[in-house]
């Protein structure tokens, strides 16, 4: 099922990073798309890693219940490890990357993605990748599903996700407007922040029920779009958007 989230109009979504005027509502005129960007984990690849396990490994138990007690859209974890000593970061990201490498080993493309890349290659709108992960989990990605993704940002490039910058960086590399594209990911405080403070589209993919309207009130983050799968979304795009060259 696909559900169009923000301030519904008609088949469109009005927000003030979008050119739309009144008198297009009328005439029910369509934002034109000639880009789409999509997180990696969990959204390109079926989600494998254990990020509760994970978390708890690189924080310890009670910093752990209280960081999630006190971030109910989700821990960054990212985020604490930077104001840590640099011998406490080394051990954390130690702790990271064996659970990314674990989760390397078990790396499935999610279903749909070839077909929907496929859509967006005959309709000529380009394809980016932005991840928290790592660039040779992008590498290992590509090579293994022969599925391109370009720019493809990993967490080496700084500021990562929510912040705007990779998003706008890859915008700025393809020389189009952010609100020229929709960013799509499975989470709300990582993709849908990253998307909405750079003026993009945003698709939040939520394949078992895990966001709800209380997630995006307390949040404060509301997703243009949601999906339960990712074969929604060529629909999605055809039924909304303009997506001539």
């Amino acid at each position: 099922m696909t559900f169009l989230l923000s301030r519904t109009f008609i088949s469109l979504t009005l927000r003030p990073s979008c050119s739309i005027s009144m008198a297009n509502l009328t005439t029910n005129a369509k934002s034109r798309l000639r880009g789409v960007v999509f997180d990696m984990d969990g959204t390109l690849t079926v989600p494998v890693i254990d990020f509760a396990a994970m978390y708890r490994a690189v924080l310890g138990e009670d910093a752990y219940k209280r960081i999630k007690a006190e971030s109910p859209s989700g821990i960054d974890i990212l985020h604490h490890i930077e104001s840590w000593s640099p011998d406490k970061q080394q051990k954390a990201y130690e702790i990271i990357a064996d659970y990314e490498k674990q989760g390397i080993d078990k790396l499935q493309i999610m279903p749909g993605t070839a077909e929907l890349c496929g859509f967006l290659d005959s309709k000529k709108i380009k394809r980016g990748l932005i991840t928290r992960n790592v660039q040779k989990a992008i590498d290992i990605f590509h090579q293994r599903f022969e599925v391109i993704f370009s720019p493809a940002l990993g967490r080496e490039f700084r500021p990562y996700k929510p912040n705007p910058d990779p998003l706008l960086h890859i915008c700025s590399t393809w020389d189009i407007q952010p609100n020229e594209v929709m960013m799509v990911g499975d989470s709300l405080k990582d993709d849908i922040a990253c998307g909405k403070r750079a003026g993009a589209f945003t698709c939040l993919l939520d394949e078992t029920g895990r966001y709800g309207p209380d997630d995006f009130s307390v949040s404060g983050l509301q997703p243009d779009f949601k999906v339960d799968s990712l074969s929604k979304i060529q629909n999605l795009l055809e039924t909304n958007f303009d997506l001539n060259p």
